[in-house]
């Protein structure tokens, strides 16, 4: 078994076709490694768009990649079947963060019709990995975490790399997967692209509830207790929704105290994620302080 790390630079256009902007992939870039993380060969490809006559000058700025240089490449459909070529079978694929495979799965839909695909057997997220193990050293942060900052943390040179190109991107992972492999936990995070439910929890979009009627609310997380007696408290003003909390005043039963209780519900493709907070009551003048300081702070 093989692994190959791939990469790909996309730019945004407007596709008139299909009435509505596309990332397209403009240059495809991977490394194959042996099953000791050793480099067997590289690959690297760069598209002509099917969509725009040129590129965006951010685009061309981040990545070195000029008009003049994506009018040269090949057609997307001719790159997809050379890296599928090259890539070969009985490998597990990796990406920095699983955002390349939205642009893939995008790309197939519109620029391809679904004739042709990635051949993408098992997946593996890198960035996943790699912060993990970063966390377990000490990284805090949840933030997804870039590739140049992760390769700082772990004190690898970048300066003999290109970053933002799709190749040295590649193989600057090489050089974080080496540092930082464990190969129970990395085991662990191999996926079958195969399995259907794959690619559905990959496009589902987690969101926050806002109906407090919602049927996936149970009623038990609405309901509050004391944070200094510990006795129920009852609610005593209508739920409120606003920046994807739900908040309403207490009361406690035993001792009087008043708060605001806070609740939160994300909806995930496996979970509900339930976060609850008690909150100290404000009062008008204090609440009046507290909005003439953020319109001070916003001018």
């Amino acid at each position: 078994m093989n692994y190959i790390i791939l990469d790909l630079e996309w730019d945004s256009a407007y596709s008139a076709k299909h009435k509505r902007f596309i990332n397209q992939i403009l240059q495809i870039g991977a490394v194959k490694l042996d099953g000791e993380f050793n480099i067997i060969d590289t690959f690297e490809e760069t598209v002509k768009s099917e969509i725009s006559k040129k590129v965006t000058g951010r685009f061309a700025k981040l990545t070195g990649i000029t008009t003049e240089k994506m009018l040269a490449g090949v057609p997307f459909d001719t790159a997809v079947d050379r890296y599928n070529a090259w890539a070969g079978e009985d490998t597990v694929t990796m990406t920095w963060s699983d955002s390349d495979l939205y642009s893939i799965k995008e790309n197939e839909e519109y620029l391809l019709n679904g004739g042709r695909k990635f051949a993408i057997e098992r997946y593996l997220d890198l960035q996943r990995f790699v912060q993990g193990e970063l966390r377990r050293g000490g990284y805090e942060d949840k933030n997804q975490i870039s590739l140049g900052a992760a390769a700082k943390l772990l004190e690898i040179e970048t300066d003999s790399f290109e970053l933002h190109t799709a190749k040295d991107d590649s193989l600057l992972s090489v050089a974080l997967l080496q540092k930082c492999y464990n190969e129970e936990r990395f085991t662990a995070l191999i996926r079958d692209t195969a399995d259907p439910e794959f690619y559905k929890r990959l496009r589902f979009k987690p969101f926050n509830i806002s109906d407090i009627n919602d049927e996936r609310i149970n009623k038990e997380d609405l309901r509050f207790s004391c944070d200094k007696c510990g006795e129920k408290a009852k609610r005593i003003t209508k739920w409120r929704y606003r920046n994807r909390w739900f908040s309403a005043k207490f009361e406690c039963k035993k001792c009087g105290r008043r708060f605001c209780g806070r609740a939160s519900f994300k909806k995930t493709y496996d979970d509900l994620i339930v976060r609850k907070r008690v909150c100290e009551l404000k009062s008008k003048t204090e609440k009046k302080q507290n909005e003439m300081q953020s319109v001070s702070e916003t001018v």
